[in-house]
């Protein structure tokens, strides 16, 4: 979580106006609007062709560190949701983009959302971009919190309001920071503070914060970072990968005000557990398995900042294991993926869904997972657990609230876990509690699970004696599920979970997810990038002047242009190589080029 401090200024609460209860205004969402290559682009904030987009690119690169654009999003009598404002005014979107921000930026006619409403959602970029930069974040960010190169995350802060005079009646406008970070409590915070006064004055307030953000130090995992803006101070830590999971908090000055509690876990956001899973606490292990396993999933709710809270609490109930397949906190029929998620012709895809809009409930009746929410309130007594419905009830418009699956869990109930929340609830005790309570149960379940397939993931490492410096480094083992499946009985999860049930067909049904799939790309591409580095730190110790003396001409050119292959992959890759490495052996190159004819030396050169 990414804790942001707000130190004392002369600005009021940061806390969200409640929606008013009032009658629903129609918001009919019509808009008219015209494989991931990781080097293809190096710009984040797009130019098409402008003759100075160099140069305003170069002068915005801070500000892209967090965001990619502000957008403003308005309703048009006669377009309907329109993009009025992007910032920077350099800063490019496709058409699809802009459509999409446009849709999603406002909740659907159904949700009768009055007041100020924040809530989150997640888009396909049209071309997939990576920058240099973005190479060193992730490598030393948590999975879970690394930046995106195929989509993009729209924070929203929505606000509708009573306006006699507006024809429609209503002032209906939504700020929305576009992002590549998964920095969920920052990005809401930072919203809360410059919303209500962007809606006062609007476009030269937008232009000044916007200046004040390109003035922040880049995001960089492991420093706490001091983020100025609108007279307040955003105190924040960037999670690193080498950050221990469920770490302690930063302890802050007594004077300082912290929103929320600071638990520096390094999960993809830090959403209230305990309020988005009150209402399915019995239900938590089903949910937790459905997640791990990637199951497709719905998420109903009255609107769009419950749907995506609970959508964003789901994905990070699994941390911190990377959630590797798709997910949508807000989706809407307007959605450009609508048709390829919906269609009847083939199984459902491996997505969670967030929606506000009751016309999914007959569109997805074949979907195997349906949540269907109502209000979430924090009520002091016993909140009503959600039953288990079969999908065949799932029929008409006013179905009741109720998780509709047939699925069966593999491993028992934490019947201890349910009844000390519920205990809690009884006593009243603190939400934060309640949730950091679930937050360590979910987390010790899921290192409890990965552990052993950590452990035997590095047995499949070849030892480091075996690197030698003049042959290929060796092959990683393959991964053998069988061969795993029999280590569980001397490693498995009942070592360090309490929980009893069918860990093996859980194991047997996690090998077939995109979870599995996107943890072992991962940790194999760690494996070999490591089988690299060694490569590198033996040649460099090795011999390198004597191996060349009774060697033919062929030979050491064959072996300088091999070195040079690896010095070029080695910086591509920035691998954590030893210092000195790649300079020594640098200096091996032009000693030897210098050696040569000076015919075979212009070639090399």
């Amino acid at each position: 979580m990414l804790p942001a401090v707000l130190r004392p200024s002369s600005r009021g609460s940061l806390l969200l106006s409640a929606p008013a209860a009032d009658e629903e205004p129609e918001t009919g969402p019509v808009l008219h609007s015209s494989a991931m290559n990781p080097l293809d682009g190096s710009a984040s904030i797009r130019d098409e062709g402008a003759a100075d987009g160099g140069d305003s690119q170069g002068a915005w690169a801070r500000f892209s560190s967090w965001l990619e654009c502000v957008c403003v999003v308005t309703f048009d009598l006669e377009l309907g949701q329109a993009m009025e404002t992007v910032f920077p005014q350099h800063a490019r979107l496709t058409e699809k983009e802009k459509t999409s921000i446009c849709y999603l930026s406002f909740p659907d006619s159904y949700s009768g959302c009055l007041g100020d409403t924040q809530f989150s959602f997640r888009f396909r970029q049209s071309v997939g971009r990576r920058e240099a930069r973005d190479l060193v974040y992730n490598r030393n960010a948590p999975m879970t919190l690394q930046r995106e190169t195929a989509y993009f995350f729209g924070y929203v802060y929505f606000r509708q309001v009573k306006d006699v005079s507006v024809r429609r009646g209503y002032f209906q406008k939504s700020l929305v920071l576009v992002s590549r970070l998964p920095y969920m409590h920052l990005f809401y915070s930072l919203l809360q503070i410059i919303a209500p006064e962007f809606f006062e004055k609007l476009e030269p307030c937008l232009e000044t914060v916007c200046n004040e953000i390109n003035q922040w130090p880049e995001s960089t995992p492991g420093l706490t970072l001091n983020l100025p803006v609108m007279g307040v101070v955003l105190q924040v830590r960037i999670p690193s990968k080498t950050d221990k999971p469920g770490g302690s908090p930063v302890h802050q000055p007594a004077s300082e005000t912290v929103l929320p509690a600071p638990m520096l876990l390094p999960t993809l956001h830090e959403p209230d557990l305990f309020r988005c899973f009150q209402s399915v606490l019995i239900h938590l292990q089903m949910l937790w398995e459905l997640t791990l396993l990637g199951e497709p999933l719905v998420v109903m709710a009255a609107s769009p900042s419950v749907c995506s809270e609970t959508v964003l609490a789901l994905i990070s109930a699994v941390s911190p294991l990377k959630f590797c397949c798709d997910f949508r906190p807000y989706f809407t029929v307007h959605d450009s993926e609508f048709r390829e998620y919906t269609t009847r012709t083939q199984a459902p895809p491996n997505v969670v869904l967030g929606v506000t809009n009751p016309f999914f409930i007959k569109t997805f009746q074949n979907w195997p997972h349906i949540i269907r929410l109502g209000e979430m309130k924090m009520a002091g007594d016993l909140p009503k657990q959600l039953k288990l419905k079969k999908l065949s009830k799932l029929k008409t418009l006013d179905t009741k609230p109720g998780i509709y699956t047939a699925y069966k869990t593999f491993l028992h109930k934490d019947k201890i876990l349910i009844k000390r929340l519920l205990k809690g609830i009884q006593r009243k005790r603190p939400s934060e509690v309640q949730s950091a309570i679930l937050r360590r149960h979910l987390l010790e379940l899921t290192q409890s699970f990965i552990i052993p397939l950590e452990r035997y993931m590095a047995g499949l490492m070849p030892l480091q004696r075996s690197v030698t410096p003049f042959k290929t480094p060796p092959q990683i083992r393959p991964f053998s599920q069988e061969e795993f499946l029999s280590t569980l009985d001397h490693t498995g999860p009942q070592l360090t979970s309490l929980l009893r049930g069918d860990w093996m067909g859980l194991y047997r049904k996690f090998f077939r997810s995109p979870n599995f799939d996107g943890w072992y790309r991962q940790r194999h591409r760690e494996m070999m990038e490591k089988l690299e580095s060694l490569h590198l730190e033996v040649i460099c110790d090795a011999d390198l002047l004597g191996w060349t003396r009774d060697k033919s001409e062929v030979e050491i050119i064959d072996l300088i242009l091999k070195l040079r292959e690896k010095l070029i992959g080695a910086r591509r890759q920035q691998l954590q190589i030893k210092d000195g490495v790649l300079q020594k052996l640098e200096s091996f190159i032009d000693s030897v080029v210098g050696s040569l004819p000076e015919d075979l030396q212009t070639v090399l050169h």
